[in-house]
């Protein structure tokens, strides 16, 4: 399995995160369990998660996927084999966000206790917090690196502006620099990433792992109308890509991926891991099968023509 290097961090990864947030929610615990044992068959090791998955889901209250994935490394004694990516300061509760020093020092010892591990390969930021001084929160982080509980930090969700400031505050204050962003970033949503924020990463060599890497599954061609999306956990999300920007998207995929005897959500995949500024897209399967087009995704080595043709019929409106 090829490995990348994350950012100027000390980890190697394999080209395709695994995303976690539906454990607890779309994924039970005995199917969560499945679909790891056959991520790491399949030679991927990284997985990707947050303190707040899945508190939307109804009588969840936040840590659900942290737990099993805790009872997993237990059970399968591997701590050693995976890359664990982990999230805080969405909202847990009331008083329950945030980077501040205080908080985050709360935080890490519940997604430690709930992981059942003794660290956390990768510690992000899951959104901006501006009313934490940016020096507060990067000291905080070291104290953590210091006590050994975070090996590497990482951005969600930021701006251009308050990443290139972290940046710049790491570097002026020989604080941890965010070695990762994850930014929403796929053939339907380029916009918000391509510009500012991928020239910063490129420049400043922050690895990027983007989520909703298949737009909640729309680009894996199953959504063609409103009937595909009723009645479907994510199809709320993936309606709004029905439109012609979104179906001109799937026709180009569906075209690529007929001359690869592949499937668009594979193809979609493969232009995202091709991107010179990203190291990791992040998806989520629910069942073995998904699981396994995942992997062979990894495999799709797109040419020159077919990125143009899915450049084209992508470009932001």
């Amino acid at each position: 399995m090829e490995k990348r290097r994350l950012g100027q961090s000390s980890l190697d990864v394999p080209p395709i995160a695994f995303g976690c947030n539906v454990f607890g929610w779309t994924a039970d615990e005995k199917t969560s369990f499945a679909l790891l044992d056959a991520w790491l068959e399949a030679g991927f090791n990284f997985l990707d998660t947050a303190d707040v998955y899945s508190r939307w889901h109804p009588g969840n209250s936040g840590g659900e996927s942290e737990v099993i994935i805790g009872k997993w490394l237990k059970a399968r004694g591997n701590r050693d084999r995976i890359v664990v990516a982990t999230k805080l300061a969405a909202e847990m509760g009331p008083g329950k966000s945030g980077l501040s020093r205080a908080y985050m020092q709360t935080a890490v010892e519940d997604s430690l206790r709930r992981l059942q591990t003794d660290y956390i390969d990768l510690y992000q930021s899951h959104r901006d917090d501006p009313e934490t001084p940016i020096e507060e929160t990067l000291s905080a982080y070291a104290a953590l690196i210091k006590q050994g509980k975070v090996r590497e930090i990482g951005a969600s969700n930021f701006s251009a502006e308050r990443l290139a400031q972290s940046l710049k505050v790491s570097s002026e204050n020989g604080l941890p620099r965010y070695q990762s962003l994850q930014p929403q970033y796929s053939l339907v949503e380029r916009a918000e990433f391509e510009g500012q924020l991928e020239d910063l990463c490129l420049a400043e060599k922050v690895g990027v792992i983007g989520y909703y890497s298949l737009a909640s599954g729309f680009l894996t061609g199953k959504y063609r109308s409103r009937a595909d999306t009723e009645g479907r956990a994510r199809g709320s999300r993936a309606a709004k890509y029905l439109n012609d920007h979104g179906l001109r998207v799937l026709k180009a995929l569906d075209e690529v991926a007929t001359r690869y005897e592949a499937k668009p959500g594979q193809i979609a995949l493969a232009w995202l891991i091709a991107r010179p500024s990203v190291t990791a897209p992040i998806a989520s399967a629910t069942t073995l099968e998904q699981l396994g087009e995942l992997a062979e995704a990894a495999k799709i080595e797109l040419d020159a023509e077919s990125i143009q043709k899915i450049d084209a019929a992508s470009k932001p409106v």
